[in-house]
């Protein structure tokens, strides 16, 4: 397998500083060509919710360059994969936490992490980040840990309601200022001429799936420059319809080869 990759992050019109962080690797194995993508999108006072969503990326790049190679050495195993993004979610929530406890505030990170390996994707999803896939039509991969999607999911309302809800942005859970987190863990095949979507809940709050769909389905987006292009086009759109969060989206095109 091949990627064409593409990544974009905004700041957006109304906060000081970008509180989302997000990372794109590739590296080539005895499994060919895999891709590793984590989108966090950061909360906390002053730069609080920067730095929780940048130490959860250093600490996934680290793992993707140290770790992940000796687990490819013993045999790729998915079982292995999730103990060991757990293991990293555990760790780094204590790690947020205690420092947020040490400075009197709280701040946390959602975490969306994405790898495809051998023609299959890995997700684990933490909070309201999301993943999608899209081939024929969109699809999402995730589900949202909110108060509004629980809510959702009870028949308690509707989904004309879950859009305008005043609580919709209020996590269940992130890392970070959660005292336990249970990650999602969602896997599939990965087909070539597809489009992996991630990203933070500013870059998909006022565009519509269709909207998502028209600018990065794969039929569409043959490189990396038009995928580049489509994803400022889009997070333009996002400030031009008042988004106040930050924005964030990264594109995986999946391709033959590699």
């Amino acid at each position: 397998m091949n990627f064409m990759i593409a990544s974009h992050s905004d700041v957006g019109i109304k906060k000081n500083t970008n509180q989302d962080s997000l990372l794109v690797k590739v590296a080539q194995t005895n499994l060919g060509k895999v891709c590793l993508c984590v989108v966090c999108d950061g909360m906390g006072g002053l730069a609080k919710g920067e730095l929780a969503s940048a130490t959860v990326i250093r600490t996934f790049e680290n793992w993707f360059e140290n770790d992940f190679p000796a687990m490819l050495e013993r045999g790729f195993d998915p079982e292995d994969l999730k103990l060991q993004w757990d293991n990293i979610v555990l760790e780094q929530n204590q790690k947020i936490s205690t420092y947020a406890s040490s400075q009197g505030t709280r701040m946390g990170t959602t975490i969306t992490a994405l790898l495809i390996i051998g023609n299959q994707y890995y997700i684990m999803n933490v909070g309201d980040s999301r993943a999608y896939l899209l081939t024929d039509q969109l699809y999402l991969l995730t589900k949202d840990q909110t108060v509004v999607q629980y809510q959702l999911d009870m028949g308690m309302i509707t989904w004309e309601e879950a859009l305008v809800h005043p609580q919709r942005n209020v996590l269940l859970q992130c890392v970070g200022a959660s005292e336990v987190v249970t990650p999602d863990f969602y896997s599939g095949p990965a087909y070539p001429e597809s489009m992996f979507v991630l990203c933070s809940d500013g870059f998909r709050h006022v565009i519509t799936p269709e909207e998502i769909y028209d600018k990065l389905n794969p039929g569409l987006l043959i490189n990396e420059q038009m995928m580049k292009e489509n994803a400022v086009w889009l997070t333009e759109l996002d400030k031009q319809r008042q988004e106040v969060d930050n924005i964030s989206v990264a594109l995986i095109r999946t391709c033959q080869g590699g």
